[in-house]
């Protein structure tokens, strides 16, 4: 019943959509009563009407607001106006923002306690608190009789596409990484708590507020459960700007020098940065090093908004540096370091040259990759391990050898990682094939 929105490039004058996206509607028809299950943004309310309106409805009982922003609720008005007898369903919480927003008279509006329900005749609505995805007031809308969850932005993806279902895991995986990465991942913690809610209804079907509805629930589950409460990576994010080259060539060597060392490392430039690629890479970040040449006496104002973001964000992250030149003087580490409040990290000495880096510059940035090395690559802890570890494993389909000594450090695969401990959703570099087709190489 919803709307796409094809050609929309920014969020909350924040956030890129390179996509676009579309705000999901659901209509639940009963024996006795009807639901709208959010509405759209009012931009695009008269496709929803227009959807109304070729399913012949005379009457509409009830419009739920899972969630009171703007992109799901902005349209409630007009559908209150339009079916005079619809009451608003929401939450408690809800019921207030509703009011405060978008001015919904009280009388318009019941609220309802967590698993509350509401029988349509045959199929019944019950509502499940789930608060903070990603404000206080949100819930989700859980169908029994079809087992079909409606958690509105909760596992959702801003994408733009014909398909209704999921046709393409990968691409809908990518884009819901973006959208967890920037919307949902301040709140992990309680959404990892939460999740167990989900777990134990025996969900079929996931229709969320945007993207592409999950016929294979447990794709997108997981991966929520892996991005909220997974150890974070070998995995260090480098975001920096140089002016005239100092910092550049520092991020660049420190970003070899970690190659060498078995840690994976990724830069970004801040100079057109696409913030979406920034979060999605903090999901999974051990370690965040900033990289800023002075400006009048503090970091790059570039710089200083990534760590604002990062601190937004608060990513799983456990290590932060700072790597940085200057002229003359200044306090970038400690303007930059009062940035981040948010994040729970230990701070690995950072390292400033004055002017170009030279030969001690050089090797202070060793140093800073081999306390990266120390605290991410993971040490042979027994001759026991040691055997596991050295186990070659060998693809069953072109034989490529998987060797741990090695790693595979084009898929960001650490030398000294056994087989054992690569994610699942890693695949042979040669042809592809997924881990399963991996079997141990016996002794020649």
């Amino acid at each position: 019943m919803g709307a796409m929105d094809w050609d929309r490039r920014l969020f909350d004058s924040l956030i890129p959509l390179p996509d676009g996206t579309s705000y999901n509607a659901y209509f639940i028809k009963g024996s006795r009563k009807t639901a709208l299950i959010d509405t759209v943004d009012p931009a695009k309310k008269n496709i929803l009407f227009e959807r109304l309106k070729s399913l012949d409805m005379n009457a509409i009982d009830y419009v739920v607001a899972n969630h009171a922003e703007q992109d799901h609720s902005g349209t409630i008005p007009y559908v209150l106006e339009a079916f005079p007898m619809a009451k608003v369903v929401t939450s408690q919480i809800g019921k207030a923002m509703i009011m405060d927003m978008l001015a919904v008279p009280a009388d318009r509006i019941v609220t309802v306690n967590d698993y509350d329900t509401v029988d349509l005749g045959g199929k019944t609505l019950q509502f499940i608190n789930f608060p903070w995805v990603h404000w206080p007031e949100t819930m989700i809308t859980w169908i029994p009789e079809q087992k079909i969850l409606m958690p509105c932005d909760l596992f959702g993806s801003h994408m733009a596409c014909a398909d209704i279902f999921v046709a393409d895991e990968g691409a809908v995986l990518l884009a819901a990484k973006r959208y967890y990465a920037e919307i949902m991942m301040p709140f992990r913690r309680l959404i990892s708590s939460n999740l167990k809610k989900v777990k134990k209804l025996g969900v079929e079907i996931i229709a969320p507020s945007h993207g592409p509805i999950h016929r294979r629930p447990g794709l997108i589950v997981d991966a929520y459960n892996e991005w909220a409460a997974g150890e974070p990576k070998n995995l260090v994010v480098v975001p920096y700007i140089s002016m005239h080259d100092s910092t550049r060539i520092m991020v660049e060597y420190f970003i070899d020098a970690c190659a060498d060392r078995g840690v994976y490392a990724e830069q970004f430039n801040l100079n057109n940065p696409d913030i979406g690629k920034l979060a999605m890479s903090l999901v999974d970040a051990s370690g965040i090093v900033l990289g800023s040449p002075m400006v009048l006496a503090g970091p790059h104002p570039k710089v200083a908004y990534a760590a604002l973001l990062a601190n937004a964000l608060r990513p799983k992250a456990k290590y932060l540096s700072i790597i940085g030149s200057f002229g003359w003087g200044g306090k970038l580490t400690e303007m930059l370091q009062s940035f981040v409040p948010g994040l729970s990290v230990e701070v690995i000495p950072p390292v400033l040259s004055k002017g170009l880096p030279g030969g001690k510059d050089f090797a202070a940035l060793d140093l800073l990759a081999d306390a990266f090395r120390d605290r991410l690559v993971k040490p042979l802890k027994s001759s026991e391990e040691k055997t596991k570890t050295m186990q070659k494993y060998v693809c069953s389909v072109c034989q490529y050898v998987y060797d741990p000594e090695k790693g595979d450090p084009d898929s960001g695969i650490a030398a000294g990682t056994p087989f054992e401990d690569i994610p699942e959703d890693w695949a042979c570099p040669i042809c592809q094939v997924s881990k399963d087709m991996f079997k141990p190489l016996k002794d020649e």
